[in-house]
Parts: structure tokens; C-alpha cells; sequence
């Protein structure tokens, strides 16, 4: 089948749903289907994006047929890749849709992609209601998706928000698990690497910070841990990503708590080369959200084999069963405190017999099985 997948890739830095479709490209190809890539030319305008910057320095992938096409901010660059990718004829366009301000772009390119009367559109939804809402949310949405056959969600929380929109095919399926950032190495080795002793207990916060992933939240929890009597007080909290709002306010929630030497600051953008270290030097990774659909976070989890502190929210508790994988927390800092402390207490021992079963689950043989699924299907 010829195969085009519309979102991005290489060399926009975008995070988890880049990995996501640079390694979703892969699975097809090594099935035997002709597989592309249409990514954006510019995603975001300069003024709306968060980071630092919207591409990565480091080299294309060589296996990968990118297209850096898509302007989300020009109608005539709209219709231009609409019709290149008509005329292509695929037999499928999978789609990713993860913010409302997508929608009138994307859904303008499927509109002319459809009227080819040939092509399959499967939209992968990662948030159908935003975490960060703005104005023309709803009616973006429901632009996006008219043309659309059938969807792909991986949470609960995402299905159903669907549903409020939409009754056309959805299936549920789980996050595959990201393999493609290197195998595990020794934790003795990762933390070699970034510098911190084998002595201290690491809680690791991955990612991008925004706010509705609660690391103010986690911040004072710190607070409360190193302001108890708890046995051992090596308990370090490392925080690696790129602030994707103003970090003074966190600066100065640290300076108030006193909590700076409690503290391992990476804050920089971590290149996929450098993930596994990150990872592999956790003894738990932990995710403090006030709310969520699905995290990239968790496969990431899941592939190293690191458990996690997750907070009872969206589509998180499910993917990691409570005190088997990891601990589920209220996303409160008394809560957060009291597992991370809980957590230690019980050792890496406890859970990783149930995470090595768990992550069994998750492959990219049948997110892309499922997808195929719903081509097929009239």
C-alpha cells in the first residue's frame, strides 16, 4: 500500500509526536508498504511557539522519506499540498491531530486529498480537547473532522471527548513503546554520564514544562519531603526539559521552598541521542500532571524499564496499575510526597517483575495492524 502520514518529523523538534511518526513510518516500511512523511515547513508562528527553537541540529534520518511541506498559517500553501498529495493517490493519509489550531490547515488538506475518491483518512488523535484552552477550540475541531473515515485514540479520555463530536469508527489502542532511543545501560553508567552520584535517589521529570504537567505541583512536594523526617534524605529530584512558559516562577517557587539542593537542573532540549541517559540514571520516573490524555512519557518509562509515579488523572492510572507498575498519586503535594516516599520505601524490586509483563502489551505491530484495520473498513 502506498502510505502517507501528514504531521511531524525531521528536522522539526517535536518532541514525542515526532518519535511517534518517524518510528509509526518505520513499522510500515518494514512491512512492505511505500511510506512518506508530510511534515511543516513551519508549524508554528514564531510568536506562538514556547521553546527556544522549532528544529533540531541534529542530522535527517537516511531511511525516512520526509517532505517538509506544510505552512499551518498559508491557505494557499493549504490547497498547493492538498493537491500534490491527491495526485499521489496513497491508499491511506494517517493523520496526527494534537491542537485545535491545526485544524483549519489540516482540515483543509484532507478536504482536497478526498476528492480523489480513492484515499483513506485515519486521524491518530492525541488530544481532541486541548489541554490548554483557546479560543475556537470547538469549531477548529469539527472542521478537522469532517473529512476524516475513522480514528485512532490511545486513552480513554481522548475516545470519549471524540464521542462529543463525532460517532464516526474510533479504536482504542494502547501507546506503542518507544524502542528507538537505544537500548538500557547500567544505571552506574547513565548517571556517569550526566554527573550525579550513585548515592542519591533520583525522581526524574521528563519533557517539556507546561503547566498543565504540574511540576509546581511536584516543587512543593519536594518541599515537604525535604521538610520531613524521612529516613533518607538523598531523595534528588532531576527535571529535564525545555520550559515551554516563563521559568521565573518556578525559579522563585525554588528559591521559596529552599529546595535548590534538592534539585538536578537540565533544562535544556534533550537530543534523542541523549534520552536513554536521562532514563536509564532514574530510579523513578515520575508524572505530576493536573491532567492529561496519554503520555510519551510512559512508553519511554515502559522501554527502560524505569517505574512510575503517575497522578490519577486522564488516561494515566491505566497505563500504569497501581503498585504494580508504579504508583498512582492525586495530584496534590501532600500526595506526590507521600508516594515518592512510599515508592522508595518499597524498592525498584516491588515493581519491576510487573513492568516487565506489562510492557509486553504495547507494540507498533498493532497500532499499525489497527490502522490498516480501519482503511479496510467501510
Amino acid at each position: 500500500m502506498r502510505i502517507i502520514i501528514i504531521g511531524p518529523a525531521h528536522p522539526l523538534r517535536g518532541g514525542g509526536i515526532t518519535t511517534f511518526n518517524e518510528r509509526l513510518a518505520r513499522q510500515f516500511q518494514s512491512e512492505g508498504h511505500l511510506t512518506s512523511i508530510y511534515s511543516f515547513s513551519l508549524q508554528y508562528p514564531g510568536f506562538l511557539f514556547p521553546g527556544k527553537s522549532q528544529f533540531t541540529d541534529e542530522p535527517a534520518p537516511k531511511d525516512l522519506d520526509i517532505h517538509t511541506r506544510i505552512n499551518s498559517v498559508n491557505p494557499l500553501n493549504w490547497l498547493s499540498v492538498g493537491s500534490e498529495i491527491k495526485k499521489l493517490n496513497p491508499d491511506v493519509v494517517i493523520v496526527r491531530y494534537w491542537i485545535p489550531l491545526m485544524g483549519p490547515c489540516l482540515g483543509t488538506i484532507l478536504r482536497i486529498i478526498k476528492k480523489n475518491k480513492h484515499t483513506r483518512i485515519i486521524c491518530i488523535a492525541d488530544n481532541i480537547v486541548p489541554h490548554e484552552k483557546r479560543f475556537g477550540d470547538k469549531p477548529f475541531t469539527r472542521y478537522f473532522i469532517k473529512p476524516v473515515d475513522a480514528f485512532i485514540t490511545m486513552s480513554e479520555k481522548v475516545l470519549t471527548d471524540l464521542r462529543t463530536f463525532t460517532t464516526k469508527k474510533a479504536l482504542l489502542v494502547p501507546h506503542p513503546l518507544y524502542d528507538n532511543f537505544g537500548e538500557k545501560i547500567s544505571k552506574a553508567v547513565a548517571r556517569r554520564e550526566l554527573g550525579i552520584g550513585n548515592e542519591e535517589l533520583v525522581v526524574l521529570f521528563f519533557g517539556f514544562i507546561r503547566k498543565y504537567k504540574g511540576l509546581d505541583i511536584l516543587l512543593d512536594a519536594m518541599g515537604e519531603i525535604q521538610n520531613s523526617k524521612v529516613k533518607n534524605q538523598n531523595i534528588k529530584l532531576l527535571i529535564a526539559g525545555e520550559f515551554y512558559e516563563d521559568r521565573k516562577a518556578y525559579d522563585e517557587q525554588i528559591e521559596n521552598l529552599g529546595i535548590r539542593d534538592s534539585l538536578i537542573l537540565h533544562t535544556d532540549f534533550i537530543p534523542d541521542n541523549k534520552v536513554k541517559n536521562y532514563l536509564c540514571a532514574a530510579d523513578v520516573v515520575i508524572q505530576p500532571y493536573r491532567n492529561a490524555t496519554q503520555s510519551g512519557v510512559t512508553p519511554l518509562a515502559y522501554h527502560f524499564e524505569v517505574p512510575m509515579i503517575v497522578t490519577n488523572v486522564g488516561g494515566l492510572p491505566a497505563m500504569v496499575p497501581d503498585d504494580k507498575v508504579g504508583l498512582v498519586a492525586e495530584p496534590t503535594p501532600a500526595s506526590l510526597a507521600e508516594k515518592i516516599i512510599e515508592y522508595f520505601d518499597k524498592g525498584e524490586a516491588h515493581f519491576l517483575p510487573h513492568l516487565i509483563e506489562e510492557k509486553k502489551k504495547f507494540s507498533w505491530t498493532k497500532i499499525a495492524d489497527s490502522i490498516l484495520q480501519l482503511a479496510n473498513s467501510k
